[in-house]
């Protein structure tokens, strides 16, 4: 059947398909998430992402669906006041249970999984060649000697996924510490090309102790469009403008699957734990995982 006389839902799959193909293109995809006024676009979205409009929400998340596999058949409510309303979505109750073995670390979120594995000495990576060291992710000695030689996931949220993140296990939060930097897309394309692109974004550095004493670090990371960050142990929202005190302490006990915040889109949460965790079965990079699946486990 000829493209103008296909049904609107065909047509509407070859619109999506073309783009897939376009931004499928390595250099392509880098140039239009990458090249640009990084800061000004992320401050655009997320001035725009606020409107309360009826239409202009409807036709941003039409637009959006062109360029994902957004599905907002789990998402708690059907209709939404504004495109951040539905960023940060909530989900139907009991959707996403959490698997309540004490040696089980949980995942926070929703996400595809990217490089993981045993932490040398204190360097890990992003992608396989590319190493970064946990002084510049964490800033911290402390952070950096309680992680040496230990084991590290990271956790890739794509814009159409669920974007609330919980707590994996039993813990304390101990403290807060927001690096501002820059906005790089974190996708596997932009991790291929600029060096230590986790180090150079903006961050938040979640310290926490868990009942059994070791130390598990959580590690949000902002990317373009989505330099903003809700947490609710500090109750503070953290972004580009976020001004005062970069460390909060904090004393703050949670259990597995309560809510610890969201992303304002899509991003990167770095999961470091000592190294006497193992990885559990079925984790591996490329592979999607769900808020409370396992990730990590302690052997007794």
């Amino acid at each position: 059947m000829p493209e103008a006389l296909a049904p609107p839902s065909d047509r509407f799959m070859t619109i999506k398909g073309l783009i897939a193909s376009l931004t499928q293109q390595e250099d392509l995809n880098f140039l239009l998430t990458n090249r640009i006024p990084r800061a000004a676009v992320t401050r655009f979205m997320g001035w725009f992402s606020q409107i309360e409009n009826p239409l202009v929400c409807a036709a941003s998340i039409a637009c959006w669906r062109l360029f994902s596999d957004l599905d907002l058949s789990e998402a708690k409510k059907t209709e939404f006041k504004s495109l951040h309303d539905c960023f940060t979505r909530e989900l139907k109750e009991g959707l996403r249970p959490f698997d309540q073995d004490s040696s089980i670390v949980a995942s926070p979120s929703d996400a595809i999984i990217g490089a993981h594995g045993a932490i040398e000495d204190t360097e890990l990576f992003q992608i396989k060649g590319a190493n970064y060291s946990l002084k510049d992710l964490l800033g911290d000695d402390r952070l950096v000697d309680a992680h040496r030689n230990g084991r590290f996931v990271t956790l890739r949220l794509t814009s159409s996924m669920y974007h609330r993140f919980h707590a994996p296990a039993d813990f304390n939060i101990k403290r807060v510490t927001f690096i501002s930097g820059d906005t790089w897309n974190v996708n596997p394309i932009a991790l291929k090309r600029v060096e230590r692109l986790f180090c150079k974004n903006e961050r938040a550095v979640i310290e926490t102790r868990l009942t059994s004493g070791e130390a598990l670090t959580i590690v949000p990371v902002a990317a373009i469009l989505v330099a903003s960050l809700r947490l609710h142990c500090i109750d503070r929202t953290l972004n580009a403008q976020t001004r005062g005190p970069t460390e909060f302490p904090c004393d703050v006990n949670v259990h597995k699957g309560d809510e610890m915040g969201w992303f304002e889109h899509g991003s990167t949460i770095i999961v470091l734990t000592p190294d006497r965790f193992e990885f559990c079965d079925g984790v591996r990079e490329g592979a999607r995982i769900k808020a409370g699946q396992p990730l990590l486990r302690k052997p007794h």
